[in-house]
């Protein structure tokens, strides 16, 4: 007679997860009464809740596909629903339709990026994120909204220019642009002295200005996955940006990226 192994889940990494997921939560109530710095910085804090999940579950070995199908559900919230809904009650509510349309194609953008993702594990470079990954979005839209308050800037005042960057945020999601995972970096290898150092020195300026800082950050990474794609690929076509990147005859995909299996159920950093 075969034991049966027992049922449940593992605590720990799913603990984190539902700690990012009540960051989410937290940032649209928040954002309902006005509190626009904490929604921002619960977005943050969800980040961070985000990039621990899948690896303790790696270094405890306590992944399962219930925590990847978990953190998913979880990063739409967090990274879909939150961001839009913080975006359009600071500075979209005022454009009517344009307003939640925009906030929209963010959530339907991260929706869409999430699937892609999880349908993409067998097959996907670690090097390399196909379009912006969700946190990154959040993070850039949160950010705005960070920067806003901190400067005493009315949202409602720049509609137009809060629908634009959440628009693009969401259809950079979705975008074959390729941009640096950063999951090739040893972090068990020895560095020099003067990387401490220069570790040091970026909390510094980070806890000088945080709001403006992040943003700067984020907007920059953004900007990174186009810029970076125009500059290596030889021959970029409006399909390959935007279709179908299993597509053979697509110039934009790199054969030779495409060859790495991912063996990790429990996603991060997605």
């Amino acid at each position: 007679m075969t034991q049966q192994k027992p049922r449940g889940i593992y605590l720990l990494p799913n603990l984190l997860t539902t700690a990012g997921l009540f960051s989410g939560f937290f940032a649209v109530v928040a954002s309902m009464q006005g509190r626009f710095e904490a929604a921002a910085v619960a977005i943050f804090v969800a980040m961070i809740f985000d990039g621990l999940d899948g690896r303790v579950a790696r270094i405890t070995n306590t992944q399962s596909e219930f925590g990847a199908e978990y953190d998913s559900m979880a990063d739409m919230v967090s990274f879909g629903v939150a961001p839009a809904l913080v975006a359009y009650n600071w500075g979209l509510s005022g454009l009517g339709k344009i307003g939640w349309l925009a906030a929209f194609v963010y959530v339907a953008g991260a929706a869409l990026r999430l699937a892609r993702f999880n349908t993409q594990l067998a097959v996907a470079d670690k090097r390399f994120f196909q379009g912006l990954a969700s946190p990154a979005a959040a993070a850039l839209v949160a950010g705005m909204v960070w920067v806003g308050v901190e400067y005493d800037i009315d949202g409602n005042d720049f509609g137009v220019l809060v629908a634009l960057l959440t628009g693009i945020a969401g259809l950079l999601m979705v975008s074959n642009f390729k941009y640096n995972s950063f999951k090739e970096v040893n972090w068990h290898g020895k560095v020099p002295f003067v990387a401490l150092l220069i570790v040091m020195l970026v909390f510094v300026i980070v806890a000088t200005e945080p709001a403006l800082v992040l943003f700067v950050v984020f907007m920059l990474y953004a900007l990174a996955g186009p810029i970076n794609t125009f500059r290596t690929v030889p021959r970029v076509r409006l399909e390959d940006v935007v279709g179908d990147p299993s597509d053979k005859d697509a110039d934009f995909i790199d054969p030779d990226v495409v060859k790495q299996a991912k063996s990790d159920t429990h996603k991060d950093g997605d």
